[in-house]
Formats: C-alpha cells, sequence, structure tokens
C-alpha cells in the first residue's frame, strides 16, 4: 500500500501497546481504523485518544481466540466503513515463563488461541472481502523475535510466534499466486514498551497463575523480562517502522538490529545440525 488516506485499517490488540500505537499512526495517515481488543477499558481508552485527534473510529470488544467474536469484528467494520485494506493481527499474550513441562495445558490453550488462532481467525474472516473488492492492501501479522529465535521458559510464547511466521510466509506465497494486490508483513519486534509481561490481566480469572506456586528461578526469569520490556523501544518508533514496511512491501520487520548476530546463527547452527542456544 502507497497511501493511505480514506482507507480503513483494523487493529486487533489495539487498546495499549504496539496495537494502539499502529492504531494512532493509521489515524494520523487519514485512515478509518476500527479498534478491537478484549480489554473494554483500554479500548474505551483508545477511541477517547482517536477521536481527539478528529479520527473515524469503530470500537469493537474482541476476544480474537472466539472465531464468532472475530467472525462480528469483520461484519461491524464492513457495515461501518465498507472495504478493508489493513488488516493488523496484532493481538498477543504471553503465559509466566517456565520449563515446557510445567507449563499447564490451560497456558497451552490460552496463548494458542490467542496468538495463533487469533491470527488465523483474522485472516480467514478479512481476506475474502479484501480478495473480492481487488483494491490495494495489505496484512500485518504481529509475531516476535521468538518467532525466529528461541529461549528457555519461553515454549508456549516462542510455539505461536514461530507459527505467525510459518503462517505469514504461506499467506503471501498464496497471495502471489492468485495474483492478489495484496501485501504481508510480519512484525518480530523484541523488547518493546508495553504491557505484555502483564498479560494474565486478561486472562480469565480462574486460570490465572497463582504467584505463590511460581518456583524462584521462574519468578526471577519474570522480573528479568519485566525489566527488558520496561527499557524497550517505544510502541510509536515500532508503528512507523510497520509502516514503511507496508509501504515498501517488506516481508520480515526486524526492529532490533543487535537480535540479527541471534538469528544469524540460529541458521547457521539449523544448516550444522547443531543444537539451539539461546540468546539470555
Amino acid at each position: 500500500m502507497k497511501t493511505f488516506a480514506g482507507k480503513t485499517a483494523v487493529v486487533t490488540g489495539a487498546g495499549s501497546g504496539i496495537g494502539l500505537a499502529l492504531a494512532t499512526e493509521a489515524a494520523a495517515r487519514g485512515m478509518n481504523v476500527v479498534l478491537a481488543d478484549i480489554n473494554e477499558a483500554d479500548l474505551n481508552t483508545a477511541v477517547n485518544v482517536l477521536e481527539a485527534e478528529g479520527a473515524a473510529v469503530e470500537a469493537v470488544p474482541t476476544d480474537v481466540s472466539d472465531w464468532a467474536a472475530v467472525e462480528r469484528l469483520e461484519q461491524v467494520a464492513t457495515e461501518a466503513f465498507g472495504k478493508v485494506h489493513l488488516l493488523v493481527n496484532n493481538a498477543g499474550v504471553s503465559s509466566a515463563p517456565r520449563p515446557l513441562w510445567e507449563s499447564s495445558l490451560e497456558d497451552w490453550s490460552w496463548v494458542i488461541g490467542v496468538n495463533q488462532m487469533g491470527v488465523v481467525y483474522g485472516v480467514k474472516a478479512f481476506l475474502p472481502g479484501m480478495l473480492r473488492h481487488g483494491e490495494p492492501g495489505h496484512v500485518v501479522n504481529t509475531a516476535s523475535i521468538a518467532g525466529l529465535i528461541a529461549n528457555s521458559r519461553m515454549n508456549a510464547y516462542a510455539v505461536t510466534k514461530h507459527a505467525v511466521v510459518a503462517l505469514s510466509e504461506t499467506l503471501q506465497l498464496d497471495l502471489q499466486e492468485a495474483g492478489a494486490d495484496i501485501g504481508v508483513s510480519v512484525l518480530c519486534p523484541a523488547w518493546v514498551k508495553t504491557r505484555i509481561h502483564k498479560s494474565e490481566r486478561n486472562r480469565p480469572t480462574a486460570e490465572r497463575t497463582d504467584p505463590a506456586q511460581v518456583d524462584a528461578a521462574s519468578l526471577g526469569a519474570a522480573q528479568a523480562i519485566g525489566k527488558f520490556v520496561e527499557d524497550g523501544l517505544e510502541p510509536t518508533d515500532i508503528a512507523k517502522t510497520v509502516f514503511k514496511a507496508t509501504e515498501d512491501k517488506r516481508f520480515y520487520v526486524l526492529t532490533h538490529k543487535p537480535f540479527e548476530t541471534f538469528i544469524r546463527q540460529r541458521f547457521e547452527r539449523i544448516l550444522e545440525g547443531s543444537g539451539p542456544q539461546g540468546s539470555w
């Protein structure tokens, strides 16, 4: 996409962090914006921010792990603004860091439901309409640097982010094969000032991790991640990078240059047949 004014963007996880920054950037470029988030308080705050800037906004409380909810999001977006041109599958969560064998089945179900199936549902709901109207469009899927490298205690999160990268790659190839004028970008940031490390605030209460049951090593890992996040890049910087990638039809969107070394080393080790090496 080279032009944005008067077109429509749909952003999931738009209540805060990268999602809100992307929605704000879309509005600044003259787009209609459909905001989706499971946290209604965050969603309402985001609406107030964008409307104060004069943006045309529609807000839809949405659990992206629920297919019916994503279908409704598509229906509301279409009814409000007609054609959707930019789809940003950004909603994501992270469970408490712990060894794989200690992660509960509920952890896996929750993280896969939001991070992986949320992207599947977004593509499934919106791409048919984007293909039908035939105008230039773009899909941005938020993965993570954890979708390109692996670290200990990041099992469910890393698995789903690797899945988002692969899903985005196959989507790009499918669209090319179909001759569609729709680009794809997969966003793979490292540390950004968001609340990803506080994801459980949006988790069903009965499934939330009991801090008393977390071992010292896992608690230390969680605290370290929190510090990395707090010292990370600003979401607004990520948003500008993403929109530049959309204009340039750049597929892989890497935002943290120091991590390129770990990516390169990972693929060298794959070709060597060596085992994984973390970046902590």
